[in-house]
This record gives C-alpha cells, sequence and structure tokens, in this order.
C-alpha cells in the first residue's frame, strides 16, 4: 500500500530536504511524486539540462526508504519556451490566446511543443532509467483539466488528418454528418474546421467528432512521452492521473494505454452527498482496469483553494474517505500536497505538512492514517452484480443544444449510482459494447448514441437471463448522432417490448407524475411517447400514458422507463428490477449513512456521518463512531 503525495523540492531551499524525509518517515509515508512542474528548473533554457539537484533528491529519498513516482515535468511549460515557440500556445474556440502565467499552457498538436517535450522526457528516461528510487513514472498531469479543447490551427490541421484517417473519402464524411443540411457540403478535407464560435449551432456531428479528436490528439501526447520513456530504457510502470467522470476524455480508450489507472478526487466537504460522488469515482477507476488495483493520486488533506468558499474536512472525514478508496479497490492514499505552499496560486491549498506543522489537526490525522495503512494489503473488491452503463461519447452527444430537453447525462448516471449505492450494493461501470455476461443486473440511462454492437450486447445480456433497465431517449441516434431508418428505438424495440414514437420536454412547473401499484413519482425533464408492443405496463402517468414497461425476453426481463424521474420512481425501478435479478446488498438492513463494500474477505463499512450509529449484521452488533471504518470478516456478517 502505497502512502503519500506529490513533493514539489523545488519551491524550497535544499536545507530543508532532510526535514521533509525524516518527517515523511515518520508519517509512514513510502512514495512521492517529484516533479510534476519542474520544467523550468530541470531545463532552464533549450539544449541546457539540470538534473544534479534531483539527482541529489532521489538518493536522498532512497536513503530514506522513500520511492518516487518520477513526473516527466511537461505540464507547464517554462517562459524561454513561450518566448521562442509563440505558438505553442492553446487557442480558446473565440479566437484568444491564452497566455502563460498558470499552467497547461499549451497546444497538444503543436509540433514544437511536442518535440520538446519529448526531449525532456528522453533525458530523463536516460538519467533515471535504473534509478533505485523510482517506482513509476508519473506522465504529464491532469490532461485536458483547464484547456478542454485547443482550437488553435496545429488543431485545425490535426483534426483534418485524424478525419482523413477515419473516413477515408470527403464524401464518407458528407455522409456520416449529413452536409446536405445547411449547405454545410465540403469539397475536401482541406475545408473542415474546428467548430469555433459561430453564428448558431454547429453541426452536431461535427462537435461530435472534434470531441472524440480531443480526447485522441490528447492520448496521441500521452503515448508520445510514455514511448519516450521506453525507447529510452524506462521499465517501470506509466501512469497519467484521471480526474473522475471528467468531459472531455474518454477514459475507456485511456486505461488500455496506462500501466495503472490513477485518479485524483476532490469531493466538496460541504456536499451531503460527497461521499457517493467519491464512490461513483471509485467504482468507475476500478472498472476502467478491472483486473488490477488503481492509484488514489491526489486528494486534499483537508480544504482546497479554489472553490469560491472552501470546507474544511471535518475531524476523521479524511480517513473515511481515503478508506473508502481503499475499500473501493484503490493500493494507494495519496495527496496533492507534502508540504504546504509558500507562494503562488496553490498556497492555501491544504497538504500532509501544513504551514503550522505538527501541531495541526491535518497532521496528527495523516500520521494516524500512515500508521493505519502500513503493510495493508490491497482490498481487492469483487466487481459485484450490477453494472451501470457509462459512455464518454454518448455524453458527448447529448451535450448539444438542440435536443427535445436539456439532459445532464452525468447526473442521470449518478441518480441510478445513488441509489444503488444507498441500498449498498456493489456497481461496476461498463461499455454497452462491454462482456456483460458476468453481472446480473445492467442499468443503461439515457443511452441515446447506441451502436450496433451495444445494442446486440444489450440484447445478448437479457435473451440469455439478464435483467436490463433503460431510460427514455435511449437507442435514438448511431455513432454519427444520425437516426436510423425507420425511427426511433429500432435496435431494442423488442428487448423492450415497444418503442418510442416521440418525445416531450417536461418542466418543474408542470408537476407531472406517474401512480404505479403502491407508489407514485415525478415525471421530469422528458417522457416519451410509447408505443406498447407486448410489454406490460407497471406505471402510467395520470394521463394514462404508460411510462414504466415491463418485458420478457428470451430468458431475461427489461424495464423501461419511459421519461426521467426523482428519487421515489429511481428507487421504485430499482426495487423491482433487483428482486428481478435476485440482488442482495453487500449487507442488509444497514442505515444509509453507513457506506458497505464488498472485499475480498468480507466487508468494509465506513460512517459516512457525523453521528454514531449503530450497526447489526447477521452475526454482530455493535455502534459505529463518526466517520469510523471497521473491517468485517465474512464470519461476522452471516451466521
Amino acid at each position: 500500500m502505497y502512502f503519500g503525495g506529490d513533493y514539489n523540492p523545488e519551491q524550497w531551499p535544499e536545507e530543508v530536504w532532510d526535514e521533509d524525509v525524516r518527517l515523511m518517515r515518520e508519517a509512514r509515508v513510502n512514495l512521492v511524486s517529484v516533479g510534476i512542474f519542474a520544467w523550468a528548473r530541470l531545463q532552464p533554457d533549450e539544449g541546457e539540462f539540470d538534473f544534479a539537484w534531483l539527482d541529489r533528491l532521489l538518493d536522498k529519498l532512497h536513503d530514506g526508504g522513500i520511492s518516487v513516482d518520477l513526473a516527466t515535468a511537461t505540464a507547464s511549460p517554462p517562459n524561454w519556451l513561450v518566448r521562442r515557440y509563440p505558438d505553442v500556445l492553446p487557442v480558446t474556440e473565440t479566437g484568444t490566446v491564452l497566455g502563460p502565467g498558470s499552467r497547461q499552457h499549451y497546444a497538444p498538436t503543436s509540433p514544437d511543443y511536442r518535440r520538446l517535450a519529448a526531449d525532456l522526457v528522453t533525458a530523463l528516461g536516460r538519467r533515471y532509467a535504473d534509478h533505485p528510487a523510482v517506482a513509476m513514472w508519473h506522465i504529464n498531469n491532469e490532461y485536458a483539466c483547464h484547456v478542454r479543447a485547443d482550437y488553435s490551427e496545429h488543431a485545425a490541421l490535426a483534426f483534418r488528418s485524424w478525419l482523413s484517417v477515419h473516413y477515408g473519402d470527403i464524401d464518407s464524411l458528407n455522409d456520416a454528418w449529413g452536409t446536405a443540411f445547411w449547405s454545410q457540403h465540403y469539397n475536401g478535407f482541406d475545408e473542415v474546421r474546428p467548430p469555433r464560435a459561430s453564428p448558431t449551432t454547429q453541426n452536431p456531428s461535427l462537435v461530435l467528432d472534434w470531441r472524440r479528436f480531443t480526447s485522441d490528439s490528447v492520448l496521441d501526447l500521452y503515448r508520445m512521452e510514455r514511448d519516450a520513456l521506453r525507447a529510452a530504457g524506462a521499465e517501470q510502470p506509466v501512469t497519467t492521473n484521471f480526474m473522475g467522470a471528467f468531459p472531455a476524455m474518454n477514459y475507456w480508450d485511456w486505461a488500455a494505454e496506462v500501466d495503472v489507472v490513477s485518479h485524483d478526487g476532490y469531493p466538496d466537504p460541504r456536499d451531503s452527498d460527497a461521499h457517493r460522488h467519491a464512490a461513483f469515482a471509485a467504482d468507475l477507476m476500478r472498472s476502467l482496469k478491472p483486473d488490477r488495483p488503481w492509484l488514489l493520486m491526489e486528494q486534499a488533506p483537508n480544504a482546497v483553494q479554489w472553490r469560491p468558499n472552501n470546507a474544511a474536512k471535518a475531524p476523521g472525514q479524511m480517513a473515511a474517505w481515503s478508506e473508502q478508496a481503499v475499500a473501493r479497490g484503490a493500493d494507494s492514499v495519496l495527496y496533492f500536497q507534502w508540504r504546504q505552499s509558500r507562494s503562488g496560486a496553490e498556497k492555501f491549498h491544504s497538504a500532509m505538512l501544513p504551514h503550522s506543522g505538527k501541531r495541526s489537526r491535518t497532521w496528527k490525522e495523516i500520521s494516524q492514517l500512515g500508521a493505519a495503512l502500513e503493510g495493508r494489503e490491497p482490498a481487492s473488491p469483487p466487481p459485484g452484480d450490477v453494472a451501470i452503463v457509462f459512455d464518454w461519447e454518448n455524453r458527448w452527444a447529448l451535450t448539444q443544444p438542440d435536443l427535445p430537453a436539456d439532459i445532464d447525462y452525468q447526473a442521470e448516471v449518478f441518480a441510478w449510482y445513488e441509489a444503488l449505492h444507498a441500498r449498498h450494493v456493489q456497481v461496476s461501470f461498463v461499455r454497452a459494447e462491454s462482456d456483460l455476461s458476468g453481472f446480473r443486473l445492467v442499468v443503461a440511462p439515457a443511452l441515446y448514441l447506441l451502436t450496433e454492437d451495444g445494442a446486440a450486447s444489450l440484447e445478448r445480456f437479457v435473451e440469455t437471463g439478464g435483467t436490463l433497465v433503460t431510460t427514455a431517449f435511449t437507442d435514438i441516434v448511431d455513432e454519427h448522432d444520425r437516426f436510423r431508418p425507420g425511427g426511433y428505438g429500432t435496435q431494442l424495440g423488442e428487448v423492450l417490448g415497444g418503442r418510442p414514437v416521440d418525445f416531450f420536454g417536461v418542466l418543474p412547473e408542470e408537476g407531472r407524475s406517474a401512480r404505479a401499484s403502491g407508489a407514485d413519482f415525478a415525471v421530469t425533464t422528458m417522457i416519451e411517447d410509447f408505443d406498447l408492443d407486448g410489454g406490460d405496463v407497471l406505471a402510467r402517468t395520470a394521463e394514462g400514458e404508460p411510462v414504466l414497461i415491463r418485458n420478457r425476453f428470451g430468458a431475461g426481463t427489461s424495464l423501461h422507463l419511459a421519461c426521467f424521474t426523482d428519487k421515489a420512481g429511481t428507487g421504485f425501478v430499482l426495487d423491482h428490477a433487483l428482486e428481478a435479478a435476485t440482488v442482495t446488498p453487500v449487507v442488509d438492513g444497514l442505515d444509509p449513512a453507513v457506506e458497505a463494500v464488498a472485499t475480498l474477505h468480507g466487508a468494509t463499512l465506513i460512517n459516512q456521518s457525523a453521528n454514531p450509529v449503530k450497526v447489526k449484521t447477521e452475526n454482530d452488533a455493535f455502534t459505529m463512531a463518526p466517520f469510523e471504518v471497521r473491517h468485517i470478516t465474512r464470519d461476522q456478517l452471516h451466521q
């Protein structure tokens, strides 16, 4: 189990380093990420490298028994680079050039940036590939966090090349994008531009491909650095830090390119659902590479500095959230950062070693957690019986403005996850195209863009005995954001027991609701005019419209919610689905404040509230203190 965080020694006099190593050992730190923003220190000018200070630091850390996640330092180009090559700077949708003075001021497709980054990475790899302190490599940092898309001429050229590879000829692109609409026909790839600011809505098919290209182009930049390290002789595992369900990058594609998934998580202590958002991100990270543990690369030891008003974590909350990550598959608890910065934009961001030093509550809690994690083996949680489909390309397609209603895909997916989490059901995330045979229940909210392979996978899952839950606006368009011939729901109609024939937006003030046997729930955002074809109606609106349809297909069952709904509706549907799929909770009858995660040897229980909570299992009963964590064996769970 790794314990530690980002370490930025270049911000401090060298005489501080010995104290850092001593205090790291005291806190049980065994891994630090070094050099993430050290490009200017490592390379004072083009062609000049200064590694002497890093040599001394790595030797010092190694002598102290502390391993290093060595960064490639490419996340913040130095001023000499920008002065000499100003075209490396990124450009916004409106044509504004984003200058230096903060970080991430580079265009991912800039030839000069890529060349100079490769030079630095190669030099680092050659020098430190065999250093005994280096346990892994940290490429760049939080790709696209601040610049989600670059609209420069470099990007335009790369976009045209990407389109040429994907479509082969311009006629195929015109057909896929439907460019006969609004006289948008292209005579050649050289006429295609990024979706910069325009008078009104851009072609949604173009925008969807632009988002694919943006993710792919940044991934290609990552690959360039990774391959430079490998060519230089570095054989250690390579990673880059993901950011949960970050909208700009398709992490399903990225996960295949990293040796280990790593994640930066910063839930807001003021949010009553913060621990559920953190659990969502943790389960997503585990699901991206389910055959191995993931790294919690960054979190805040206490308060951050970048929200309008920054709440501190309650006593015990930092440890509870850290243990949550471990229970959900992380084999590290790392922080931003080790020593709190004296200057710069993040000087008020908390750190493991705050300005107040060992007198602080933060230091005491960090030291206690380090001792608790020392020698801990990974929890290795099983995937569970329930999967939620999470699809970045579908999310991108749903961000276009001209839909029957505004649909927040992330919020919709989280609503179903939250309901399962509250019922203490273990969840994994999948693509629709994934092998679903290991699950009993699959939930696919708002799967507007559904590929042929995805539809075939879902159909096969139900036909062979699975239970599928879908919502309104599912199976509407193909991978180019085009309607298929025949209308809506052309692929899953037989599975769902009918198809939508139209959609209508629903405003909150309309107060629409549905009634089922023993339950009422809200109809929100959108409702379908659903044409039944064999399905049984479990719930209708007051006007008689079917909104929950159950259908038997092959050996399995589908439940289609022909609207969006509130917590009561989500819960009602899930209770039916869990019963149909014979899915049981990790621990039955728990207070909703207690989080339960199945692990290799039993379960981890976490009281995620500031109040004591009574817990009763089949074979035990006890009271959990605020933010207490308990590891329960199988014998304690079951008689």
